[in-house]
């Protein structure tokens, strides 16, 4: 037992010395176009915490326990705090594609609280962003968009 611990951390040492200290699971932005680091960076510079005292109480427990653990295992939580995403179905797309990434450990009910805790937290600390998206959309896609704010505000209370 004792064996595979040390060894344990010896491939850890390792791991983190070629790495040059860096947390391997963080993301890798280096394989992205410039704009997009750009965007990163930006978003990455911004604030790194969000008041949610006047959020509903389970909005607040998922910005806690699960939002804000899950999402800096790979990146800053300023990346999502600061992001331009404001629609749903930009959260949507968004957390899916981290969910898969390796070492999020994000299954699919947390992946949903976090997806809900982002769409309600753009209707009111985003809402001026989220409008001006909005106003963009066909009638249709608007509709829709606006429905899933309306449920997410209806499941957690506004």
């Amino acid at each position: 037992m004792l064996r595979g611990v040390k060894a344990f951390i010896i491939v850890m040492f390792f791991v983190i010395f070629v790495s040059g200290g860096s947390n391997p699971l963080r993301a890798d932005d280096s394989n992205l176009d410039a704009a997009t680091q750009a965007r990163i960076a930006k978003a990455d510079q911004g604030p790194r915490t969000i008041d949610v005292s006047g959020y509903p109480q389970k909005l607040q427990d998922i910005y806690t326990d699960i939002f804000s653990q899950k999402c800096t295992q790979c990146h800053r939580l300023s990346r999502p705090i600061n992001s331009d995403f404001a629609l749903p179905s930009e959260w949507e797309s968004y957390v899916k594609k981290m969910m898969h990434k390796p070492g999020s450990n994000i299954n699919f009910g947390q992946a949903r609280k976090i997806i809900d805790f982002l769409i309600y937290d753009s209707s009111v600390r985003k809402k001026a962003l989220l409008e001006e998206k909005l106003s963009k959309l066909t009638p249709e896609q608007r509709a829709a968009q606006e429905a899933k704010i309306k449920k997410v505000q209806d499941k957690y209370g506004q």
